[in-house]
């Protein structure tokens, strides 16, 4: 392959393409002619606002969907192996990153094609940043269950595992981030630190980190959401290992300190995803996120 495949990301939020699409990002934009996009329309009204030189019209603009088909990749790199470069663009954010555009990297780097990511934003990663949680530990799990006993054992498997010091991120939707708040606010403890983050970037940009407690006694204002997607992180505080009986506060010479007991046997759920959703969700196709 003589071309080079480009990770071309895009805003998050309106109004913002000057402030976090870098100019050297935006230039080169303007001199790739061949595109792989998660949606058409807005890929288009994208590159419009990139001031691309040529007329939208006679660029190559092939649409991939938010699940790529695996059988048609071969037919869309053709441009790449006849040496002109290409970009992917998603809806919102970067692709690759809880976005389609993974598996047409992978069969680039597998035949030993360049592949070159561009500066742009991630709201996973802003919020991370401005959450105050683990930045050296963390996991992105994508969407958490809609029924809500399994959307709670969820929650109770990704806080035991916090605990050991790992920072849990996931996304919901605009019609459901309130339901997710209240759950979160049911289920977790009270000194597990939870990040809700909404309009990242954007001129109603909400990032606040409070303890489960705090959250509680929060005011219902306080409380409320915007309808946009929402990224949630938490991370649980270090739990003390758990004693039997009147040695709860002070392990036997037989229990080395440390060693956990009554260990919760609820199966470990692992990634959870909704039945015809996954991290590339349509709610981020209409609604910017990531």
């Amino acid at each position: 392959m003589s071309g080079t495949l480009y990770l071309l990301p895009t805003v998050i939020s309106e109004e913002t393409l000057t402030s976090v699409i870098p100019t050297e990002v935006r230039e080169k934009a303007r001199q790739i002619d061949h595109f792989l996009v998660e949606a058409a329309k807005t890929a288009r009204h994208y590159l419009k606002d990139l001031e691309h030189p040529k007329p939208i019209a006679s660029l190559s603009i092939v649409e991939i969907g938010h699940e790529p088909d695996p059988a048609k990749i071969d037919a869309w790199l053709e441009p790449l192996r006849e040496g002109f470069d290409m970009a992917i663009v998603s809806e919102s954010g970067c692709p690759g990153v809880a976005d389609p555009g993974a598996q047409i990297v992978a069969r680039v780097q597998a035949e030993g094609g360049r592949v070159v990511p561009l500066v742009g934003p991630s709201s996973l990663l802003l919020t991370l940043m401005a959450s105050g949680l683990d930045g050296q530990h963390f996991r992105f799990t994508g969407y958490l269950p809609i029924a809500d006993a399994e959307r709670r054992e969820a929650l109770l498997t990704l806080e035991r595992e916090s605990a050991r010091g790992e920072t849990i991120l996931f996304i919901e939707t605009p019609y459901r981030n309130r339901t997710m708040l209240e759950s979160l606010l049911e289920t977790l403890r009270p000194d597990t630190r939870l990040c809700v983050a909404q309009d990242v970037t954007g001129k109603n940009e909400s990032i606040r980190t409070k303890t489960i407690e705090a959250w509680r006694r929060a005011t219902e204002e306080e409380r409320e959401l915007l309808k946009v997607p929402t990224v949630f992180a938490f991370l649980a505080a270090p739990q003390k290992a758990a004693a039997k009986g009147k040695s709860a506060s002070r392990p036997s010479a037989r229990q080395p300190r440390g060693e956990k007991m009554g260990e919760d046997s609820r199966a470990r759920t692992g990634g959870h995803r909704e039945e015809g959703r996954s991290a590339r969700s349509g709610a981020f196709r209409k609604n910017r996120t990531r």
